[in-house]
């Protein structure tokens, strides 16, 4: 990952947080449905871990919660 887009990264953490708890899912939970590990989900989710992810990773968790993919990925500055 390259560095200038770790807040990027943050905030589609951050994103992935929102919709999995509006959705009421554990990161457990949400781990077993798109075949991840909870520490991988949790990784992700951290405001002050700045974790790259894979398209087909976040198609998945879009999938999995319902959402639209590109609104994980409309930035705030």
């Amino acid at each position: 990952m390259k560095s200038v887009y770790a807040e990027q990264y943050r905030q589609i953490g951050l994103k992935i947080a929102y919709y999995r708890k509006l959705r009421g899912l554990t990161q457990e939970e949400l781990a077993e449905q798109v075949g991840l590990t909870p520490a991988y989900i949790g990784h992700l989710e951290a405001p002050n871990i700045s974790k790259a992810l894979s398209l087909d990773t976040l198609f998945d968790i879009a999938t999995a919660l319902d959402v639209a993919p590109q609104k994980f990925l409309a930035f705030e500055d």
